[in-house]
């Protein structure tokens, strides 16, 4: 299963990039961007995954274990097609 993770800083937790990235935005005459937030993606595939479920499941305890900062991001996975 091909699964995708959105990990993100949470509510609250200060985002320099963010930040960064709006001003460089409104240098660029975007003055419409507001609230900019980062974040990462990452994709893998799950081969040894026999349902979306399981591959959900698989996925979160990689994210609790060592993709995201749980204290400070929160994580959105979202499993596809098989891979």
């Amino acid at each position: 299963m091909k699964v995708r993770v959105l990990i993100t800083l949470k509510n609250g937790v200060l985002d320099p990039q963010g930040k960064a990235i709006e001003g460089a935005l409104h240098g660029l005459g975007f003055e419409g961007a507001e609230n900019v937030r980062q974040g990462k993606l990452i994709e893998l595939d799950i081969k040894d995954a026999s349902s979306a479920a399981e591959a959900e499941e698989k996925a979160k305890a990689m994210c609790d274990k060592l993709l995201a900062n749980p204290v400070m991001e929160s994580y959105l996975i979202e499993v596809m097609e098989a891979a």
